[in-house]
């Protein structure tokens, strides 16, 4: 089953700081997306509001992680990263949805 984390980012206010975000975010999908069982490793931007940022990183399996945790990029990351957040990273994990037995009668009126 597909495992997947969305991490949302919010710049510090400034041109210079969302600029240097958006740089480390385009770096660190370069160089992530080769791990191993990595699936895909995306970035976005908003387009309402460029101080938000936001990562989609998609593994083969929840275990596939230590592939990523074990990239010396990795330690790296944070302290380029969290200095120029306005606010703490909010990390979700997810797994991707199968279809399940029986749930398309649930769909039947």
């Amino acid at each position: 089953m597909v495992y997947t984390i969305v991490v949302h980012m919010r710049a510090k206010p400034g041109a210079d700081n969302i600029a240097k975000l958006h740089a480390k975010l385009n770096e660190a999908s370069a160089i992530y997306s080769k791990d191993k069982e990595t699936i895909s490793w995306f970035v976005m931007q908003s387009v309402h509001d460029p101080q938000d940022f936001t990562v989609v990183e998609r593994y083969e399996n929840e275990g596939s992680q230590k592939y990523h945790l074990g990239n010396p990029y990795w330690k790296t990351f944070d302290p380029f990263v969290v200095p120029l957040l306005e606010k703490p990273m909010d990390l979700r994990r997810f797994e991707e949805l199968v279809p399940k037995e029986g749930e398309e009668a649930l769909l039947k009126q």
